[in-house]
Order: C-alpha cells, then sequence, then structure tokens
C-alpha cells in the first residue's frame, strides 16, 4: 500500500525507501537488514508485502544490492542507487529559488525512433528530474545550465538530440514561458499543501525516525516537480520559499533524535562492496 495522510498526500514505499537510506545508508558504508527495514516502513502504514516486493524491485534496478550474512539478508546501496541519492542530496541543499539567473535558457530537441519507445520515456522522466520541460512537441527548455550530456550518452541518444543555450527574444516573455512549460499554479498548490500539513504539527504521532523519513519522502516529491526557477519567473511571494524554510527548521529538529533512534533501531553490517544479485528478501 501507499502511505498517505488525511488531505490525500500519497508517497509510495519507493520514496520512503529512498527517504531512509538517504538520511541513513548514504555515505555511513552499512547495510541495513531486511527485518529493519519492514519495521521501519510498518510503522509509516506500508505493509510487509509492500516493502518486500518494492525491496525487491529496486534491488532488480540496480538501486539496492543484497548481502547474504547466515540466514539474513541486508541492503546496502548499488551504484546507480549511490548516484540517485547524491543528485537527491544536491537537490536537498539547493535554494529552492535560483537568484543567480543570467536570463539564458537551455533548449533540448530530441526526436527519438518509435522503436525505442522504452527510451523516450527514460529520457523524459530524467530530464523532468534535471529540470527540463516540454514547451513544444521535441523541444524542452530549462533556465539553468544542466549538462544533460550523460544523460543522453547513457542512453545512446546524443546522434538524436541538439542542445542550444540562448535568451528570450521580441515578443517572447520569458514569465508566459515558465507557465507554459511548467504548471507553477499546481507547484503552488502542493508547496501549500507541505506548508498547512507540516506547520500544523503531521505525523505527531510518529516517532522521530518515521517522521524524518516521511517528510523528507514528501519534499523529495515536491523538488522533483520544481525547477528551481529564478524570481523572474515566478509569481510573487513563491509559497516555495517559506516551505524551504520550514522543511530546513524541522529536519534540523529531527537530525539527532531520529539518528539515535536509527542507531539503535536499525540491524546493520558494514557495506563492503559484496554482490550477492540471487539473495531474496
Amino acid at each position: 500500500m501507499d502511505a498517505s495522510d488525511d488531505a490525500g498526500q500519497v508517497v509510495r514505499p519507493q520514496t520512503l525507501l529512498l527517504a531512509l537510506f538517504g538520511d541513513q545508508v548514504l555515505g555511513r558504508g552499512v547495510a541495513v537488514s531486511a527485518g529493519s527495514i519492514i519495521a521501519v516502513l510498518n510503522r509509516l502504514e506500508v505493509g510487509e508485502h509492500a516493502t518486500r516486493a518494492t525491496v525487491a524491485r529496486m534491488a532488480r534496478r540496480g538501486l539496492l544490492r543484497p548481502i547474504r550474512r547466515g540466514r539474513q539478508v541486508f541492503f546496502g546501496l548499488a551504484p546507480r542507487g549511490v548516484t540517485v541519492l547524491r543528485d537527491g542530496l544536491r537537490k536537498l541543499e539547493a535554494e529552492i529559488v535560483d537568484r543567480e539567473w543570467d536570463g539564458r535558457w537551455t533548449l533540448l530537441a530530441f526526436s527519438v525512433p518509435e522503436t525505442r519507445r522504452a527510451d523516450r520515456h527514460a529520457l523524459r522522466t530524467r530530464l523532468g528530474w534535471a529540470g527540463f520541460a516540454p514547451l513544444r512537441s521535441g523541444l524542452w527548455v530549462s533556465p539553468g545550465t544542466t549538462d544533460i550530456s550523460q544523460v543522453l550518452s547513457e542512453l545512446d541518444l546524443l546522434d538524436h538530440a541538439s542542445v542550444f543555450r540562448g535568451e528570450a527574444a521580441m515578443w517572447s516573455d520569458p514569465a508566459r514561458i515558465a507557465r507554459e512549460a511548467w504548471d507553477l499554479r499546481a507547484l503552488a498548490t502542493s508547496y501549500r499543501g507541505f506548508l498547512d500539513r507540516w506547520s500544523g504539527g503531521a505525523f505527531r504521532e510518529l516517532d522521530a525516525l518515521s517522521r524524518r523519513t516521511r517528510m523528507t519522502a514528501e519534499w523529495l516529491l515536491l523538488i522533483r516537480q520544481d525547477p528551481r526557477l529564478p524570481p523572474a519567473l515566478l509569481p510573487p511571494e513563491w509559497p516555495g520559499v517559506r516551505a524551504q524554510e520550514m522543511f530546513r527548521t524541522l529536519q534540523a529538529e529531527l537530525i539527532a533524535p531520529s539518528d539515535e533512534l536509527a542507531a539503535a533501531w536499525l540491524a546493520t553490517i558494514a557495506d563492503t562492496g559484496a554482490q550477492h544479485p540471487s539473495a531474496n528478501v
């Protein structure tokens, strides 16, 4: 099942696991027992079957690596998982508004053959995470300077895409471009919902580890949709700024008690890099 609150905010088990591993595994050189993972997500109302299925799927996708120790199975981060979480950490640490924009856009034009629909879908997903959005058919834009060449190279799509950098000219209004490319109204509503929930003491009944995991997972979902636009392209009093301030305040309050609980509750071993792809949860 998915974890959700009365307001209908849905957080899938994989996002909760990414939040947990980002806080408690990334950079620590440890792997966490399957039983510990199940116990933490159970406190967040995710059933054992859903957790097992999610962990197995993440292992198949190269995000987690199973390590067997006797009759127990532990899970550490696979190389792709490390890359994904480090990228997420950079987004967590970045300011929600880009105050250093030089007025130039990155434009990506691509045409992927119909026979490679899976690659086209993967490209669109990764472009969204990188801060791009579709402006016209086959034309994606971003106000940032993100180098998208690695994504194109990994998908073997360099020969199917062209990248440009330039400014909006003549009657082209940058703010209108932003409104057409991104649903800023929906994003603002999501930020206000986050503010309402967490300023109102959302999930106060949870322990610090579970509450931090839930809050971080929600925030990751939010910033995944946010291209970090400059003030000139945003409506006045953008709620994302207040939401980020509150997230960071609550996060600072939860770090010490959640880390203390994690040390007591999570069964871990040193992750030596051994791979056992045949292990099951």
